[in-house]
């Protein structure tokens, strides 16, 4: 569970990631913070490409800077764009490799959490390491 201060600094990490975003082409940064259950933040911020499908979001890369330091037990991540948009479905599948119990916050750019969800609830029936009866 989250406390009011871990859920408004994380949300203050994802708009300072948000900053760091290239995003020549869509006009549309986006900043992640992810908490990790050990209690470290990793920060990530979509990286645009003129080839579009090489692009990557800011959750993957998030994900994957955490991935590359040896976590993989993810307790949150804020997801921070202009309008408040969600995660994308790849996100929500890498997301969902590691952990279906973390909370996602999704808030504007003004800071305002406008959805809160699990990574679960926003991908339902999701295909995970389970389906090959394996634990990672």
């Amino acid at each position: 569970m989250l406390t009011e201060d871990q859920r408004n600094e994380l949300v203050q990490a994802a708009r300072t990631a948000q900053s760091q975003a290239y995003a020549p082409y869509s006009q549309y940064n986006v900043g992640a913070a992810l908490l990790t259950t050990s209690g470290k933040v990793y920060l990530g911020a979509n990286v645009e490409n003129a080839a579009y499908p090489v692009s990557l979001c800011a959750e993957r890369v998030a994900v994957f800077k955490a991935v590359t330091e040896g976590e993989r037990q993810f307790q949150a991540v804020a997801v921070v764009t202009r309008d408040g948009g969600t995660p994308c479905g790849s996100c929500r599948q890498v997301l969902a490799e590691f952990t279906l119990d973390a909370v996602v916050l999704i808030a504007n750019e003004a800071g305002e959490v406008v959805r809160e969800a699990t990574v679960a609830e926003l991908l339902p029936g999701a295909f995970g390491p389970t389906n090959f009866n394996v634990q990672p």
